[in-house]
């Protein structure tokens, strides 16, 4: 779970964070990086764009060294794994899972995509496939928001009602590794909803796995905290969101189908991507 500090990130404009994206020092910086990165970039050119490159210094401070060596890594990783590949069509019980983890219909009011994961609802596949379905959905916001600087994107996270057999210790693990490791740069704020109290001491447990920069974009969030519960006013307009979250919207049912036809339209345009600027 992860995302930023709330008053200062959320008052920067979609417009602001796109003028910044091109500076000077970037420029210099991303060159740099290239540079190192040698013949990486003829074989994974759709990967390692300016944008990803740009995702990567930013997580590692600006450093040239720590950036190329996490998209060495991630060049690595890619190769093995192939989330670039993974369609809607690969993911195992796709309706459950979906209801499960899905990509909200709905921005948030600086324009940002929003993960909804619901806790609660029992997944019925394996650690395996789940992190193959966090990938994909991983995979998609990287494609969808190439042309963002970085932090596009609110997890949104229903704990009511969670338990350890929820999301055990080493599957956090992995997940937060593939986040931070994989994806820098793609999650702005994360937001878990209502946790138990027994949530506390797995949470002391769980944020060693978390580097510093996530834990500050981490937001609790409890429906019987009126003060809590401004985090998502200020996020969210609360016309658009469901109730469940603390909004006021009672149309938000979701529809798989629809939501499958938006997931296999984005494949397409993928595979069209990668076919127009090579592998």
């Amino acid at each position: 779970m992860l995302f930023c500090p709330l008053h200062t990130h959320y008052t920067y404009s979609r417009t602001w964070r796109m003028i910044n994206v091109s500076t000077p020092r970037s420029h210099r910086k991303i060159n740099e990086v290239r540079g190192l990165l040698g013949s990486l970039t003829e074989e994974m050119p759709s990967f390692l764009s300016d944008a990803t490159i740009r995702r990567f210094l930013r997580a590692r401070n600006w450093s040239t060294e720590q950036a190329t060596k996490g998209l060495k890594e991630t060049v690595k990783w890619r190769r093995e794994y192939r989330p670039d590949a993974i369609s809607w069509e690969d993911l195992a019980e796709m309706e459950n899972e979906a209801r499960r983890t899905h990509v909200a219909d709905y921005l948030d009011k600086n324009g940002r995509s929003v993960l909804v994961v619901n806790l609660p609802m029992k997944s019925k596949v394996s650690v395996k496939e789940q992190i193959k379905h966090l990938v994909y959905l991983l995979e998609y916001f990287a494609t969808n928001s190439a042309d963002e600087q970085d932090d596009y994107v609110v997890w949104l996270i229903d704990f009511r009602g969670w338990s350890i057999s929820s999301t055990p210790l080493s599957t956090t693990r992995e997940t937060m590794h593939i986040i931070q490791n994989y994806y820098p740069g793609v999650i702005a704020v994360a937001i878990p909803f209502d946790p138990p109290r027994i949530f506390e001491s797995f949470w002391k447990i769980a944020k060693n796995f978390v580097q510093p920069n996530m834990k500050e974009k981490v937001k609790f969030v409890y429906a019987n905290k009126p003060e809590s519960l401004k985090i998502i006013a200020d996020i969210f307009d609360l016309d658009t969101l469901e109730l469940s979250f603390g909004g006021r919207s009672t149309s938000a049912i979701f529809d798989i189908n629809k939501y499958a036809e938006r997931m296999i339209r984005a494949d397409n345009m993928r595979v069209t991507s990668k076919d127009t600027n090579g592998k």
